[in-house]
């Protein structure tokens, strides 16, 4: 097809989607979205479709988010994990934990933390995440203020990093260069659209077990479903009482859970049941990239003041969750048992200093 008729296409698919919002189905989304990613659509027509999602309540349709996230990882690179003496079962379960981000909380970055002290731990993390678009860092962002050269870590480097360090991370911009343009004129938009949750379903890596963290209670059993749509099993989307994308330290969390049978389980949690206090949001917050970085140097060194108590509190039941769904730990609380063992062993800092080294060796 040539480029008139390639954007014909997409402008058929927008009429359809804005005349006949209720008979356009998760195809349609995936093929308009196709469009996109090979080129064929102008700044207009991806506003457009951008729009009219959000018009049709695409955010809200787990099979049209299945639909649009099966699309998206078709049209990704593939990260390259095996070698002539070792395939992607010798490396065991391999996990994730993500947030969609955009809680409005500012909390300290939680999900980068625990990946790093579950993979210490023992397990093998490929941790999704992106550079800032519409908030001051993201977890890319923190991970290259503390030492990573992430932008050298290619598709082909995937499976070196699991064999060495048993971690990888994944820059979704590395793996979807076609969807950047989108994705910029997504925030520019303001408005909440299927792109603002499609990240934590779009690991390339594909993980066998992963912990997603929503920005809305309403939210939780969307996403959980369009998982499930999606063949995902033991995946727990969590949702913290205060709309937290993480496991609340203050609280309650509403959890999501998909069991090994397709079923999804829906149970709520608390501090206490990782044996750990709870704490205000507050007590928890984030600050700058230089004040976190400060903060994560303190806990991976021991050298804890009384301020970063809530912080490591909040690390711990997060790890102690990831490393329970994976597999692990056989209770949430022993999950965090293992996680302040292995932050408070030194272990978490070595791997981060080695992982570091290793991205600038390349």
């Amino acid at each position: 097809m040539n480029g008139t008729a390639d954007r014909s296409h997409l402008k058929d698919i927008l009429r359809h989607l804005i005349l006949e919002p209720e008979g356009f189905t998760p195809e349609h989304a995936a093929s308009g979205l196709r469009s996109i990613m090979r080129g064929e659509a102008s700044d207009a027509q991806m506003g457009g479709f951008l729009t009219a999602l959000k018009m049709r309540g695409a955010e809200r349709d787990p099979a049209m988010i299945a639909a649009l996230a099966q699309e998206m990882l078709n049209n990704a690179l593939i990260p390259h994990i095996e070698f002539d003496d070792k395939t992607r079962e010798d490396f065991g379960v391999i996990a994730d934990i993500v947030g969609t981000g955009g809680d409005g909380w500012n909390t300290f970055n939680v999900s980068t933390t625990s990946s790093l002290i579950a993979v210490a731990a023992g397990l093998t993390v490929t941790k999704h995440g992106s550079r800032a678009f519409s908030s001051n860092y993201g977890s890319a962002d923190f991970l290259e203020g503390l030492g990573c050269n992430l932008s050298a870590v290619m598709p082909s480097h995937v499976g070196k990093f699991l064999k060495e360090h048993r971690c990888c991370f994944i820059v979704a911009g590395t793996y979807y260069s076609s969807l950047r343009h989108v994705m910029k004129l997504w925030s520019e938009l303001g408005v909440l659209t299927p792109f603002n949750i499609l990240g934590p379903l779009t690991n390339p890596v594909v993980p066998d077990r992963a912990v997603i963290g929503v920005n809305s209670k309403a939210l939780g059993p969307v996403m959980a479903e369009a998982l499930r749509i999606m063949g995902r099993r033991n995946y727990a989307v969590v949702c913290g009482d205060e709309n937290l994308d993480e496991i609340s330290i203050a609280g309650d969390t509403h959890v999501w859970h998909i069991q090994e049978s397709g079923e999804i389980r829906n149970y709520t949690i608390h501090p206490r049941d990782f044996g750990v206090p709870s704490h205000p949001l507050s007590e928890a917050a984030g600050a700058t990239l230089e004040e976190n970085k400060a903060t994560l140097h303190r806990l991976l060194s021991n050298e804890l003041e009384d301020r970063d108590i809530a912080v490591r509190d909040f690390v711990l039941i997060n790890t102690g969750f990831l490393l329970y769904v994976a597999g692990i730990a056989s209770s949430m609380e022993e999950g965090a048992s293992i996680a302040r063992e292995t932050l408070e062993s030194g272990k978490v800092k070595v791997l981060l200093e080695n992982f570091a080294k290793a991205t600038w060796a390349l």
